[in-house]
């Protein structure tokens, strides 16, 4: 029987790309909680978001490791363009696909629910379709953070912020969040890992 070849181990640093829309009116969306995990990761890390340009153009704010095995990445070019960040971030650190962490809102899941995935559809996410534009595949893990059901336009409630009700569930949801990017980005944990530890079908009690 002949010996299987052996596969590559994907290039570059592990990148964990938090969605979200830049700017003060946007902060505290349902639609940044992707940033806002982010925000928690590198408070805890004592570093300070920098500029990440391509060309003379900002595309994203980043924190790099010291080491530089591991990138945080938020993407200043709006929801809709997330795509145009993540692959200029690829090219630039030369990373794989299979090292991307994508970490977004979605309000298809319960308020406080996690779901991570390898790979899968955009699910309507414009942020996520913009990923899988720019990159050519949906062969990237993401994971998905639950914000809520809309009662009537999707659109005004992704772009408003959480009730007063709901902030406890938020904030410890964001916490966890921020602790499985960790996982993932300096711990070398796997898709499978993450799943296992985090994933849920509503929040804590």
């Amino acid at each position: 029987m002949e010996a299987q070849p052996e596969l590559a181990a994907p290039r570059g640093p592990r990148l964990v790309v938090g969605l979200g829309n830049p700017g003060g009116k946007y902060a505290g969306t349902r639609h940044n909680v992707g940033f806002d995990v982010l925000d928690l990761y590198a408070h805890r890390l004592k570093r300070e978001p920098e500029s990440f340009s391509v060309a003379g153009q900002t595309l994203a704010d980043a924190v790099v490791a010291e080491d530089e095995s591991f990138v945080l990445l938020w993407p200043l070019t709006y929801m809709n363009l997330s795509g145009r960040a993540v692959v200029a971030a690829l090219r630039y650190f030369e990373v794989d696909p299979a090292q991307i962490l994508v970490v977004t809102d979605d309000f298809h899941l319960a308020l406080g629910a996690l779901r991570i995935r390898a790979a899968g559809s955009c699910g309507g996410h414009n942020g996520l379709r913009s990923i899988e534009e720019c990159l050519g595949t949906s062969e990237y893990a993401r994971l998905r953070i639950g914000v809520g059901e809309p009662r009537d336009s999707m659109v005004d409630f992704v772009l408003d912020n959480f009730r007063a009700a709901e902030e406890p569930i938020v904030e410890e949801t964001l916490e966890t969040c921020s602790w499985a990017a960790e996982d993932w980005a300096t711990r070398g944990a796997s898709v499978e890992d993450l799943q296992a530890r985090y994933n849920r079908r509503k929040p804590q009690a």
